[in-house]
């Protein structure tokens, strides 16, 4: 462990000014959990712009759709998205009523100037690094100009956000994520994130801490720490030294008022010792970790520029459940990528065997343009990743199966996060972060209450509090 080390925090912020609001803004969000945090603080922005975000398209002034990249014809499926927008613009003209429409996220930072020349309805297109700039941009975009935004930010996009107001954090529940590291310097052949996220950047220690503790005491019990690369997260530490992502998570679990911390999404060459360590010390660190190792195949790693063999993989897994016995492992994988041979997808079969995983996100590989993937022969044909895919699933499937089934019994700590379906039920999110449902009173979401896992569904679990079958 380490020794509480102070850190300066900037002064409170005040609470953001009530702005009369006098447009509403829809945010369609797509993709990965970056985003989900990059529409809130983007929503935060125009909030403090006069802006209300409605969860009602119809009633929308402005349409946002904040974009992803990494699955298949992202780009064209917005540009399908776009062509309805399109329509309701026409006929909101029609009426007299104007309606702005905006393209955030990757799918605009990598097409830029090409979304405004196919779809000449959007008003303003903004890179991921470049929202902070989104109020301007609108404000510009009314002089009847479509503005692009998808240039690099000189200036750090996290200094320029207004603090998100206490109700605002408190409306959106006991967890929230908070976003330490952004872009990757990895480039893994089949991904486009180094081109639209740009190369790994991470926030100040000053900066994360900030936000940890004014979220802590708006509510929030649980926090995700976000990154492209999480655990490529450093920074300089108040103590001179440069921090590591377990350093940080070391100091963050000294919050008040902060129950659980998570991180994701991580990369197996920046799982270094002091992370490790943090699971083993950190009862704060939930036991889950999200760990993609997307083949088994030391060729097929090799050809995606992984820099890490299946050995390698598996003994760092091996060290991390040393250090915390308890901990579920989560992972990422591509199937068919160009050049697999069935042999190849044998050696992800035998590693899915040996790992043993409690959930997992699998894909068919599907070409990027502009990536080194994109230009490698032999790509394998779609039948073939579709009976691939469907049989690495399957196995998938029954481990996670399998993991569920070995927690009927035990007792565990549960955060309450939301109503059930059922009066009198409460959902909740275990250490392993399954979804739980419980009997329980809506008035006490936030809490964390001891129960008894009685059994599984296909996703999710049910449990009853601890205490009612101690006493029979």
């Amino acid at each position: 462990m380490n020794e509480h080390v102070s850190i300066p925090v900037p002064a409170p912020m005040a609470e953001p000014a009530e702005v009369a609001a006098t447009r509403k803004v829809f945010i369609k969000t797509y993709g990965c959990q970056m985003n989900v945090y990059d529409s809130t603080r983007m929503g935060d922005a125009l909030a403090s712009d006069g802006y209300e975000t409605t969860e009602t398209m119809e009633d929308a002034d402005l349409i946002l759709l904040n974009t992803c990249h990494i699955r298949e014809k992202a780009a064209d499926k917005v540009y399908s998205a776009l062509g309805r927008l399109r329509d309701m613009k026409k006929a909101r003209a029609a009426e007299g009523r104007e309606l702005m429409i905006g393209v955030a996220g990757c799918v605009a930072q990598a097409e830029g100037e090409e979304i405004v020349r196919r779809a000449p309805a959007v008003d303003v297109v903004i890179g991921p690094q470049t929202y902070h700039r989104l109020p301007d941009a609108l404000r510009r975009a009314r002089g009847g100009k479509p503005v692009v935004e998808t240039d690099y930010a000189l200036e750090d996009k996290f200094d320029h956000l207004p603090a998100t107001a206490k109700a605002a954090i408190r409306s959106r529940g006991v967890t929230a994520f908070l976003t330490v590291q952004e872009g990757c310097d990895k480039f893994c052949t089949f991904c486009v994130v180094p081109y639209t996220r740009g190369s790994e950047v991470s926030r100040t220690v000053a900066q994360i801490v900030a936000e940890a503790q004014r979220l802590a005491d708006s509510g929030v019990r649980e926090i995700t720490l976000l990154g492209q690369n999480v655990n490529a997260w450093r920074a300089q530490g108040p103590d001179g030294r440069v921090w590591s992502l377990g350093d940080l998570l070391y100091h963050l679990a000294q919050t008040p008022g902060l129950a659980r911390l998570r991180y994701t999404t991580s990369h197996p060459r920046d799982m270094d010792d002091r992370l490790i360590e943090a699971h083993r010390d950190l009862r704060t660190l939930m036991p889950y970790l999200h760990l993609p190792v997307q083949a088994g195949s030391d060729r097929i790693l090799k050809a995606m520029n992984r820099r890490h063999t299946a050995a390698e993989y598996l003994r760092l897994i091996e060290r991390i459940r040393a250090a915390r016995p308890d901990i579920a492992i989560s992972g990422d994988f591509i199937v068919g990528f160009p050049g697999e041979t069935e042999e190849d997808f044998a050696d992800t079969m035998r590693l899915v065997e040996a790992v043993g995983y409690a959930q997992a996100f699998s894909f068919k590989y599907s070409t990027r343009p502009g990536t080194p993937g994109a230009d490698l022969p032999d790509h394998v044909s779609e039948e073939v990743k579709a009976e691939r895919l469907e049989r690495l699933q399957a196995l998938l499937l029954k481990q996670q199966t399998d993991f569920a089934k070995s927690c009927v019994g035990k007792v565990i700590d549960l955060l309450l996060e939301k109503p059930g379906r059922m009066p009198g039920q409460v959902i909740g999110r275990s250490p392993w972060l399954q979804s739980v449902n419980v009997d329980a009173k809506t008035s006490q979401i936030g809490d964390i209450i001891p129960v008894r896992i009685i059994g599984t569904g296909p996703n999710s679990l049910f449990a009853e509090p601890a205490e009612r079958l101690i006493k029979v």
